[in-house]
């Protein structure tokens, strides 16, 4: 591994870049950790009413992630576009990107409110019981309202992200997070005088949190004269199709890796759904523990994404490898200790998220191996992204794709479901499926950022 990121004599390189990729991912893991923490509060907020409730929110969450993020994750092409005109000093093409990204999120809006509003495809995947059913559609209809705004923050985390500012964003995750605390006990509970909505509150709290986002923090970035330069306010540019196109051309592979990577992970929960509501339930806090612990090499990979993408920009190829590497050594080495805390307090984590025993009992053992899917997750966190920084997206969408569904969704199922390779194992077999696919994933990843990053050393 050292061979891979050796240095070049001159070139700079010294642990002051450890440092710089460090100051810049703390933040956004914070960041990244506020945002999650939102669906942690859901689901304990959840677990204290029922288990129904916690079934719902496990499963209508799982749709809304696999609808919206599948969408918005198109717009993850911003950031490294961005990194790449701020490292080549190209500084006022910045805000004609942003008006370009304005008109695709248009698009991307109306879908995800069309598919969340009427989820028949998801629902009849999950076979609900009817009063789980009645209550995953009221959640995915209330969760639509929030689309737009969820769309507008994005756009400017992917501009402070790409020009290497990641704190506002860390601010303005943080202080939705302590809106969202009230708005959910208000809305869930039927405190000060509000009628109880039950698991329904929790999207109805998180699209009101996003409005009051959304308009706080553009008004603010309108106005602030660090970013000026960046030509935000001009006169809206009309439709640039060249320049859509190319961003489609990056996007468009990352948001169908997105699908590949999200549906094989949330799909897990509509056919776990099948095993009844404990089941669910129990299923619901392992996933939601996993998408918690990758905060932290997603945050890595941000950081690995726009500072490699910067250094592309300004010339320096030597520098994005070394960071591209760098990156996957702390993301690995911080997934090891993760790791061993799931496979050590696994039963004091389930008693954290849920009271009723028979949940807990199926949990622990899905804890445990979220310890060894973490592993693979980090791996293939900050190599794809390092990926983006090179605007390479097209190769880690196929390996997704066919990985990942074919082995990972594919193989959980037979697994999970069937007894054609043994008696059916439940939640256990669709987690062991997901390990193996992942870890497959993450080595075929970072085989290619190998090759990528080689030659466009030798450019």
């Amino acid at each position: 591994m050292r061979q891979l990121i050796a240095d070049k004599p001159g070139d700079g390189h010294s642990p002051s870049q450890t440092r710089e990729l460090l100051q810049f991912a703390w933040p956004v893991l914070i960041a990244q950790l506020a945002l999650m923490t939102n669906s942690v509060i859901d689901t304990a907020m959840a677990g204290r009413l029922s288990a129904i409730d916690l079934a719902a929110v496990g499963i209508a969450s799982s749709i809304m992630a696999t609808v919206l993020m599948s969408l918005i994750s198109v717009l993850l092409a911003l950031p490294p576009i961005i990194a790449h005109l701020y490292g080549a000093g190209q500084r006022a093409d910045i805000g004609r990107e942003i008006h370009q990204s304005i008109w695709i999120s248009l698009v991307l809006a109306l879908v995800a409110i069309t598919l969340l509003c009427f989820p028949e495809p998801f629902i009849a995947i999950s076979s609900l019981q009817p009063v789980v059913e009645s209550k995953v559609r009221a959640y995915l209809a209330a969760s639509a309202w929030g689309v737009p705004a969820t769309i507008a923050l994005r756009i400017f985390f992917g501009l402070s992200t790409g020009i290497g500012r990641p704190q506002p964003v860390m601010f303005i995750n943080l202080m939705a997070l302590l809106f969202k605390i009230p708005l959910n006990a208000v809305l869930m509970f039927g405190l000060l005088g509000f009628p109880a909505m039950g698991a329904t509150g929790c999207p109805v709290a998180t699209a009101l949190d996003a409005w009051l986002m959304a308009v706080f923090v553009w008004i603010w970035c309108l106005r602030h004269p660090d970013y000026t330069e960046f030509k935000i306010q001009a006169r809206f540019t009309l439709p640039d199709w060249e320049a859509i196109w190319n961003f489609l051309r990056l996007g468009i592979p990352i948001g169908l890796t997105f699908v590949a990577d999200v549906t094989a992970f949330t799909m897990m929960a509509l056919f776990i759904a099948r095993l009844g509501p404990v089941v669910s339930g129990a299923h619901q806090i392992a996933a939601n523990l996993a998408a918690m612990a990758f905060m932290v090499p997603l945050s890595l990979g941000n950081a690995t994404a726009v500072m490699a993408g910067q250094a592309i920009g300004a010339g320096q190829p030597e520098r994005a490898r070394h960071i591209s590497w760098l990156g996957i050594r702390l993301g690995m080495s911080i997934a090891v200790v993760i790791s061993l805390l799931f496979w050590l307090g696994s039963p004091q984590i389930a008693a954290i998220y849920t009271t009723d025993p028979q949940v807990q009992k199926i949990a622990i053992p899905l804890i445990a191996l979220v310890g060894l899917y973490h592993l693979g997750d980090a791996l293939q966190a900050v190599a794809v992204n390092a990926l983006r920084g090179y605007k390479k997206s097209a190769v880690p969408m196929l390996i997704y794709a066919s990985v990942l569904w074919g082995l990972g969704l594919g193989g959980g199922i037979l697994l999970g479901l069937t007894d054609k390779l043994g008696p059916p194992r439940g939640a256990v077999g669709f987690w062991i499926a997901a390990i193996g696919s992942l870890w497959l994933v993450a080595g075929l990843v970072a085989l290619y950022l190998n090759a990528v990053s080689r030659v466009h050393r030798r450019i």
